[in-house]
């Protein structure tokens, strides 16, 4: 059986306190009921410390969005030199 998640937007979210908090977990309180997981998507960063102290960090899940790693860019020129004399 698998279990469907219930995606929250939290991008509008502006100033988060302790009742935002209080209707996040009831959200998910009711979901788990249903069989159903809640995952809080675009959580701003006073949010998610929000979450933490408040000891919710296990039980409401957030996607975090993944940095694009940083790649050397393909086919750069070197500069032109001569190779040292090799000892004899």
């Amino acid at each position: 059986m698998s279990t469907e998640s219930v995606i929250v937007d939290c991008a509008r979210l502006a100033k988060p306190d302790i009742s935002t908090l209080g209707r996040l977990a009831r959200t998910q309180l009711e979901a788990r009921r249903r069989g159903r997981k809640v995952r809080l998507r675009n959580a701003s960063a006073p949010l998610l410390e929000l979450i933490w102290l408040a000891g919710l960090a296990g039980s409401l899940r957030v996607e975090v969005k993944r940095q694009p790693e940083e790649r050397k860019q393909p086919g750069g020129v070197e500069e032109e030199g001569e190779l040292p004399d090799r000892p004899v």
